[in-house]
């Protein structure tokens, strides 16, 4: 921060009086006392001490610069980031002296949030130094002030070092989350920057030298797809068009959006197919590659369509350019693994990866509408406890049953949540978002304590819905509890329902086998008879008539089948009487008098006949 000019400033008798009585012991006391003497002897004021260069104050020696450092914090007088790095006095223990209260209360926010007490003792140092380089009080420190001053002193560790150690980028991290919830801070990233995945791409303004006519329609229509879509989804659609846009400035003349051809297309494609994927062993995906293309399909088609003046007669890409991806069936657990698995989670010392667990298992949930789950998300509706799922990847929220074991879990959760905090979030650890790795580790680490292998959280997603289908839960319900837009989505895990198919499977197996039998003859029951072999059954017993067949199945009434023997033109024989007797019985049975007087006739004139 520039220093203002400032009238001279002598440092207060009260600042000096007190640096004295600090001393432990009466050495000390004169040794401060001829500290403060030399001070006025070299300085006079504090402003021509800040008038000064950093080295010639260095010059100093040390009594002198800790009653400097002492007056300054006790004035509080602003002092240039460069020379508070570079003494390396005692800021913190100074700025504690002068705000006692303020240092015990950052103490307990910081340990409320989850830090330790070095590492709050750590953060206290750090705030003390960015706040002598604002020149004023922990509490008075302003969010623009302390983003400011931030800066300074970290520049000014870089500049002496050359580097930012990581001894002081994990104190900042901390503070920077602490500061947020003081309300003297902006918002954290959830994850430090380091961690963050780097894409190593050409940046816009070396593309935008040799290409600015490309970079403003792209930049155009990235501003367009900020209005209808997430952030993320931007944000990964910028890495595609910048990263293409780089690939055409460097592999070709191409300056402009309409200029590019089919040529330009295959050429990137196969640049694609060549790279590295993100763990470096093997290349890209085909989801990776598809998605890369799919990006700039829709670029060219929505350019076309919105009628851009530096957008081609038509799109050169298509839809084949994006490789066919396989189709696998989700992964799952199976009940044994799934039991082992949770028995394994509910024994981690990791209270938030207990939690995260239980709900992924018993909700159905995905990975990112955890993460966004907020503090009111548990609701009683009568007398049952449901959680609202929040808006999440299909763009919609919802309702799912809240288990009672699991309802106790998140009351506990938010018990020991300190309530001063700002933020909304039902998951932070240390004042910060958890990140996605946060949840994948604690599913890892439950995984290799049951001895199943690798398992990722969406997998247990998949668990609860197959567990679902294969104990009778309905498709309609299934799609409701896990957000499902359309029953195709959820027609999948009907494909995986192994004890639905094995149950059908072996109920056939058990009849099929019943005809194999060295015991039993090869019958198959009635109600096991499919269509088709009854159909062929009927057909092989038709009856063959004067001028074709009678197709009529067997089982089945005819009120003319006794029509010929009841022609006064009908001839029988002895030979037949047992059919007849069989036809005569057979319409006793069914109950069929005018069939049974019929053959009671036949019969009796065929017993006459032969007597």
């Amino acid at each position: 921060m520039s220093t203002p000019a400032l009238a001279p400033q002598r440092p207060d008798s009260c600042a000096a009086d007190a640096y004295v009585e600090a001393g432990a012991n009466a050495q000390a006391h004169n040794d401060r006392l001829r500290a403060v003497a030399r001070f006025d002897d070299q300085f006079g004021d504090l402003s021509r001490w800040r008038s000064m260069s950093v080295a010639e104050r260095m010059a100093t020696d040390d009594g002198v610069r800790a009653f400097v450092a002492f007056a300054a914090v006790f004035a509080m007088i602003a002092v240039d980031a460069v020379y508070v790095v570079t003494a390396a006095s005692k800021w913190g223990a100074h700025v504690a002296r002068r705000e006692p209260v303020a240092e015990v209360t950052f103490a307990q926010q910081s340990t409320s949030l989850g830090f330790c007490q070095r590492a709050a003792k750590r953060m206290w140092a750090k705030l003390a130094q960015i706040c002598v380089i604002a020149g004023t009080t922990t509490d008075a420190l302003t969010e623009a002030e302390y983003v400011a001053a931030r800066a300074e002193f970290h520049a000014a560790v870089v500049a002496k070092l050359g580097h930012g150690p990581k001894s002081l980028n994990t104190p900042l991290f901390g503070l920077d989350a602490v500061m947020f919830h003081r309300g003297q801070g902006p918002r954290p990233h959830p994850r430090r920057s380091s961690a963050a995945r780097s894409v190593p791409e050409i940046g816009w303004d070396h593309i935008n030298q040799n290409a600015p006519v490309m970079v403003a329609t792209m930049r155009r229509y990235l501003d367009q797809l900020t209005i209808s879509l997430r952030a993320s989804s931007v944000e990964c659609i910028e890495t595609t068009l910048r990263q293409f846009a780089g690939h055409l400035v460097t592999t070709s003349d191409v300056v402009r959006v309409a200029d590019v051809d089919r040529t330009h297309i295959e050429a990137y494609k196969t640049w694609l197919a060549a790279r590295p994927g993100y763990r470096k062993k093997t290349n890209l995906s085909k989801t990776t590659i598809g998605m890369r293309m799919g990006h700039l399909s829709a670029f060219y088609q929505r350019i076309i369509e919105w009628e851009y003046p530096d957008a081609p007669k038509r799109a050169p890409v298509y839809s084949s350019d994006r490789p066919i991806k396989d189709k696998p069936l989700p992964r799952f657990l199976d009940d044994a693994a799934a039991a082992k698995f949770l028995n394994a989670a509910r024994n981690l010392p990791d209270e938030l990866g207990r939690l995260a667990i239980e709900i992924l298992s018993r909700a159905g949930m995905r990975k990112g509408e955890l993460l966004g789950l907020t503090i009111d998300s548990v609701v009683q509706i009568g007398s049952a406890y449901w959680l609202r799922v929040p808006v999440g990847k299909l763009h919609n929220d919802r309702y799912v049953p809240l288990h009672p074991q699991l309802k106790t879990m998140i009351d506990t959760w938010l018990d020991g949540r300190p309530g001063w905090q700002d933020s909304q979030l039902l998951f932070t650890d240390r004042g910060r978002p958890i990140p996605g790795t946060r949840v994948d580790k604690a599913v890892q680490h439950a995984a290799a304590a049951a001895g199943i292998g690798h398992v990722h959280p969406h997998q247990l997603r998949h668990t609860l819905a197959t567990q679902a289908i294969n104990r009778g839960m309905s498709l309609e319900a299934i799609a409701a509890l896990l957000g499902h837009k359309t029953m195709t989505m959820t027609m999948v895990y009907a494909r995986i329902a192994d004890r639905t198919v094995a149950d059908q499977y072996f109920a056939v197996t058990e009849k099929v086998e019943a005809l194999y039998s060295k015991n039993q003859p090869a019958v198959l029951s009635a109600e096991d008879e499919p269509t088709a072999m009854r159909k062929l059954r009927a057909e092989a017993h038709r009856r063959m008539l004067g001028n074709g067949y009678c197709a009529r199945p067997v089982e089945l009434d005819c009120h003319f089948e006794s029509i010929c023997e009841s022609c006064t033109f009908f001839v029988t024989t002895i030979e037949f009487r047992p059919t007849l007797q069989a036809q005569r019985d057979d319409a006793t049975g069914k109950g069929q008098i005018g069939r049974q007087k019929i053959f009671d006739g036949l019969l009796q004139r065929l017993d006459d006949t032969a007597s």
